[in-house]
């Protein structure tokens, strides 16, 4: 048999229309309104451990956006004006109220949906489908409302005490509780609003969103699994930062625990939820490629 050299044609990438332009303009305009905000942001809300994550959150975002550039691009624009105008006017409103008045919740979520605006001005709608996901990620840089975030982490510092307590009881540690201290041995201790597992649940949430989207998942009922997962993995790895806490102390002394708690229990809050979440992966992974008829190394 003869063999041919001849190589398969290859399909011509889509055309790409560069309207450099306009967005050179409407980069300039973002960029005035943008980075105002993120200088008042670091001095204030990024500061704190609950929003801590959201320069991760906004590079992640922008790098998303930049690495599908050429499909975002691709084929012929049908710019949405009308759509456009009414984003751009209720993401000018947010952004002028929520920078006169302080808010910095408003003025934050004003930029994802001036973002949008300038996609719907300048590609349409096929342009916001393709870049949802990135726009919804961008949420996660959000400071959440105060009186809300009190609201939870009061419960949920009152549960990771409970069950911290309860397990460090089973292994007969002379350990009780009032309210959300710990009382063990010589030592009292208060579970701080840092270790309720709200500020961790959001960082874990985008992060694991993050893993899934650079896994590219196609099954919809696994991706939801997982991101359903982290809500009870991002408490147990805070139930395990609160144990190992006290366990410090209770052995080593205070000064042992304070230093603990600077040094490693951040560090320690995600390396078991990393572990945690990829054991669900591939628990995941073990019933859903088989189903799919694949096998994943």
């Amino acid at each position: 048999m003869s063999q041919s050299s001849a190589s398969l044609p290859v399909a011509p990438s889509a055309e790409v229309n560069w309207p450099l332009r306009q967005l050179l303009i409407l980069g300039v305009g973002l960029l005035a309104l943008f980075i105002p905000t993120y200088l008042s942001l670091a001095d204030t809300a990024w500061m704190k451990d609950d929003n801590g994550h959201a320069p991760i959150i906004i590079a992640l975002s922008f790098w998303l956006l930049w690495n599908d550039r050429q499909q975002l691009f691709a084929g012929e624009a049908k710019p949405a004006m009308v759509s456009g105008w009414v984003v751009l006017v209720l993401g000018l409103a947010m952004y002028v109220l929520g920078r006169s008045q302080g808010i910095d919740t408003l003025e934050a979520l004003s930029h994802i949906f001036l973002l949008a605006a300038c996609m719907l001005m300048l590609r349409g709608w096929q342009m916001i489908r393709m870049a949802w996901f990135p726009l919804f990620f961008m949420l996660f840089m959000v400071p959440l409302p105060g009186v809300l975030v009190q609201a939870i982490t009061m419960p949920l510092k009152v549960a990771v005490s409970v069950v911290a307590e309860a397990i460090l009881h089973a292994a007969h540690y002379p350990i009780g509780r009032s309210g959300v201290t710990l009382t063990i041995g010589p030592y009292q201790l208060m579970v701080a609003d840092a270790c309720s597992g709200l500020n961790s649940l959001f960082t874990l949430e985008s992060l694991g969103l993050f893993y899934m989207k650079l896994m590219n998942y196609h099954s919809r009922a696994r991706n939801t699994l997982l991101a359903l997962a982290i809500v009870p993995i991002s408490f147990v790895s805070n139930v395990v930062r609160v144990i190992v806490l006290v366990l410090v102390t209770y052995h080593l002394g205070d000064e042992a625990g304070q230093g603990f708690l600077h040094g490693f229990a951040g560090m320690l809050l995600f390396v078991v939820a990393l572990i945690l979440t990829y054991m669900t992966d591939r628990v995941l992974a073990s019933r859903f490629d088989e189903s799919n008829g694949q096998k994943r190394v």
